[in-house]
């Protein structure tokens, strides 16, 4: 078996046959220790992370991470034990300590493997590795421009808590004892930047990022520093607000929270647990008419993809959500058993959850509220996926007319989720593609603004 360990195996040189080797043994070697079944997942990545402050380095980190995991069947009996040592010794030894585990546990009528007529067969390259050939240096250089177009852009910049650059490459391969085993090599790159701005009201923080698998898709070290300060400079002077009720209009980026919590509450775990406010309603409107909801696992390069679950099940598009009817739950093979249905593919999580585009820009969302709050920060975890209870921190401007009128902080929304859902007025066309969830800014008609 060959020692991948080794310096020359760099994930910019990615040997998936090398990993499938100490899958296969991982495997073999539970068969003979006499599991009925068995499966194991192995990760190895590589990364460099440079973080810069005030035009000075303050860390540059390299990293490197091993991880290989094994679960066992014997019957229904299931144990699970991990490794960071990818040897043939320290696999045997990890494959014991599963089988003594798996011994000792009691039997779940639920457990086991996906079913095998649904393992993905010749999963198609969905061109996830595209490795940022950066060193340190020049990472360092990245950075510093990013935070100096920030801090040059006006007077008002005091202070900054830095630019960061990053990239992280690596390599995951799975299998299983139905005979499925396969593996994929992917990149994640990125560059960020928090800035903070002073006045005569005070000081406040703002910051942009960008994330690619493709460096040549980031947007450029400059414009990231100047959106970076450009929302800094524009909370200052943040006032407060009286209570009241009006329309919410969630950023982009702060939207995707808001559809994660749909997600919580049509992930399986949370419906077999009878945890989730949407219990029992599929088929049931549970948004608005005009809204679709649907998985595109298989979009070349992008940041979701996947071509087969944590379970090895092959992903395929498909709808959560069409005309505002829920259509579909989000669950691997366990909760699926649980539930009397059958894995949708989502070991794992989601992959490329997609909130239909609307055909409005931000500006125009901003005068289809007219007056309201527009939210570009959210604080704490005040949210109840099991009553559907929402009241989160928030920071953002003040509408008025259709136009932004002041920042606003130190307030809170609120509402309940099955009623947001149902009030989500317009998806912008500004989607944000920077993670696993795609969604535009979210109009949201009425919700509960508590401030003063």
């Amino acid at each position: 078996m060959n020692d991948i360990t080794r310096s020359a195996a760099h994930p910019h040189e990615p040997d998936l046959d090398a990993l499938r080797e100490i899958v296969a043994l991982t495997i073999d070697t539970a068969r003979r220790k006499g599991a009925s079944a068995s499966e194991a997942a192995l990760s190895r990545s590589a990364g460099l992370d440079v973080n810069v402050r005030l035009g000075e380095v303050e860390t540059i980190e390299h990293t490197r991470d091993n991880s290989l995991g094994v679960t066992v069947y014997f019957g229904n009996s299931r144990g699970s034990a991990s490794s960071t040592d990818f040897t043939a010794a320290a696999v045997r030894e990890t494959v014991e300590a599963a089988c003594r585990i798996a011994r000792h546990t009691a039997q779940d009528e639920f457990a086991g493997l996906a079913d095998p007529d649904r393992m993905a067969i010749d999963p198609p390259d969905l061109d996830l590795f595209r490795p940022w050939n950066i060193d340190a240096d020049e990472a360092i250089a990245l950075a510093l421009e990013t935070e100096t177009a920030a801090r040059e852009h006006d007077a008002r910049i005091t202070n900054s808590d830095g630019a960061s650059v990053s990239r992280h490459d690596g390599d995951f391969v799975y299998g299983n004892s139905h005979g499925f085993l396969e593996g994929y090599s992917s990149s994640r790159n990125g560059v960020s930047c928090v800035v903070i701005a002073e006045d005569s009201s005070g000081m406040q923080r703002g910051y942009w990022y960008s994330t690619a698998r493709d460096p040549a898709s980031l947007e450029p070290a400059s414009q990231i520093g100047l959106t970076a300060a450009r929302r800094t400079i524009g909370r200052l002077g943040a006032r407060k607000l009286d209570t009241r009720n009006a329309p919410v209009l969630y950023e982009a980026d702060i939207a995707r929270g808001v559809i994660g919590h749909f997600v919580a509450a049509v992930r399986g775990a949370n419906l077999y647990r009878k945890a989730s406010f949407l219990v029992d309603r599929l088929g049931e409107r549970v948004m608005t008419d005009h809204l679709r909801i649907h998985e595109q696992p298989h979009l070349r390069g992008a940041l979701g993809s996947a071509a087969f679950d944590g379970e090895g099940v092959a992903t395929t598009p498909r709808d959560l959500v069409s005309d505002g009817v829920l259509q579909g739950y989000v669950l691997d093979s366990y909760s699926a058993r649980k539930l009397g249905m059958s894995t949708t593919g989502n070991a794992g999580g989601v992959h490329n959850l997609t909130v239909d585009a609307g055909a409005k820009s931000f500006e125009a969302l901003l005068a289809e509220m007219d007056t309201g709050l527009l939210v570009t920060e959210l604080m704490g975890m005040g949210t109840n996926i099991v009553t559907g209870d929402y009241s989160r921190g928030a920071a953002g401007f003040w509408v008025e007319g259709g136009e932004i009128a002041y920042p606003v902080e130190e307030i809170t929304i609120a509402g309940n989720l099955a009623d947001m859902f149902l009030g989500i007025r317009e998806v912008g066309a500004d989607v944000d593609a920077r993670g696993g969830i795609r969604t535009g800014s979210l109009l949201i008609d009425q919700m509960t603004i508590a401030g003063n």
